[in-house]
């Protein structure tokens, strides 16, 4: 594999208001506008490592990494990691790595994070790849369960979390949930989810999403084309990419389809 296409790993430590994280990230140096991927919740920065593996998304430079909580990421205090907080550490990471503006792609998790970094300063986003990330209400039939399916042992709720995904008819369910485990740390579960549930519920997270003036993708799967907003989206100028054979995980089912459909939208932004 040549240099240019090789991702590097880094680790970045960082205080996010009075707490300190440790960020384990992948990057790749390069010529244009970077690309930026956030992760969802209970995967990984490597969700997005086949990026060295697109033709059309060559040479550019790349930087995907694990939320404090996640993956190789630590956190010293696991209850602070909400999605503001999140936005905060995008932030500090963009900064140390000396990026301003950039392409980026946001899974679920991490499609919050982004909308929500965007919004912050429209001006730096040269695009925005949305996969499956809460916009409304109707977008919390993961993180919700964290209200209907309570319980007081984290560990415990993380389990059966898992249970309840991996036994679903949804494509990619299983994959996903066998691995769950091993990627979160189950006591960030509560702060991430509670929070989700809050901004999509109060945060007029639609509304924001359409405001952004920027060239915007919402990629969703075949199994979920029924979310009540899509038409609404479609009417505000976001461009919607429906995913077959595939739910919530279109990077665990349909891979080259996702990538296809990314490498669409920044060429033209470009």
């Amino acid at each position: 594999m040549s240099p240019v296409r090789k991702l590097e790993r880094f680790t970045l430590p960082l205080t996010v208001g009075t707490t300190r994280v440790e960020v384990s990230g992948l990057h790749r140096d390069g010529t244009g506008t970077p690309l930026v991927f956030l992760h969802g919740f209970g995967s990984t920065k490597e969700d997005y490592a086949d990026v060295i593996q697109q033709p059309r998304l060559a040479g550019r430079p790349v930087l995907a990494y694990d939320a404090p909580g996640c993956g190789a990421s630590t956190c010293a205090d696991l209850g602070a990691v909400s999605i503001p907080f999140l936005v905060s550490v995008a932030e500090q990471v963009l900064k140390a790595r000396q990026i301003d503006r950039f392409h980026i792609v946001g899974h679920s998790m991490g499609g919050l994070t982004a909308l929500l970094l965007a919004d912050r300063d429209p001006g730096r986003a040269a695009s925005f790849t949305n996969i499956e990330g809460n916009v409304a209400p109707e977008d919390c039939f993961l993180s919700r369960q964290i209200l209907t399916h309570a319980h007081d042992d984290p560990e415990e709720f993380l389990a059966r979390f898992g249970e309840r995904v991996g036994g679903s008819r949804f494509y990619g369910g299983a994959l996903y949930a066998s691995s769950l485990l091993h990627k979160v740390r189950a006591g960030a579960v509560r702060a991430i989810f509670e929070s989700m549930v809050d901004l999509s519920d109060h945060g007029k997270l639609l509304d924001r999403f359409l405001a952004l003036p920027v060239p915007r993708m919402f990629m969703y799967g075949e199994q979920n084309n029924t979310l009540s907003y899509l038409p609404t989206l479609a009417e505000g100028g976001v461009e919607l990419a429906e995913i077959e054979h595939c739910a919530h995980f279109p990077m665990y089912s349909n891979p080259p389809q996702m990538w296809a459909r990314i490498a669409d939208l920044v060429a033209r932004a470009e």
